[in-house]
């Protein structure tokens, strides 16, 4: 079981570490350095990539999360659970769904925030923003805990 312990506390590690690499490092600088559209372009074809990750990490971390501890502790399992769901919900409701808007829109440095389209890109992409930083937070979480 320890080998097993060991790649639990990998697989939360990587997938909170790539998750704020992504989030509080990469994506930031991409905006900073380059215009909004050629930022969001690159940022939207790293996306399947970042959740398939997340996804991997989440189903391999609770599956040997059960394996050691079973249900004996409730509170990883569930935040496991959460960030599985809220990382399935990105990848295949709000990601498509956005990606579709950002089609449609076309040029976000052309196109006025006041655009129907451009508002319901925005609503996206603070459900998307919420999920992920509680992703985050939760993977953290899983990192100190026993």
């Amino acid at each position: 079981m320890q080998y097993v312990e060991m790649i639990y506390r990998l697989a939360i590690s990587l997938w909170a570490g790539g998750n704020a690499i992504f989030t509080l490092m990469l994506t930031p600088i991409l905006f900073k350095t380059e215009t909004r559209d050629v930022a969001g372009r690159i940022v939207g074809n790293l996306f399947p990539g970042y959740f398939r990750w997340g996804m991997a990490c989440g189903a391999i971390a609770l599956i040997c999360r059960l394996a050691i501890h079973g249900m004996d502790q409730k509170l990883p399992v569930i935040l496991l659970v959460v960030m599985l769901a809220l990382s399935s919900f990105q990848a295949f409701y709000i990601e498509p769904r956005a990606d579709e808007l950002k089609r449609q829109i076309g040029s976000f440095e052309t196109t006025g925030k006041d655009h129907p389209l451009r508002k319901d890109f925005s609503k996206l992409h603070g459900i998307s923003a919420v999920c992920n930083l509680t992703v985050l937070i939760s993977g953290v979480v899983l990192v100190v805990l026993p």
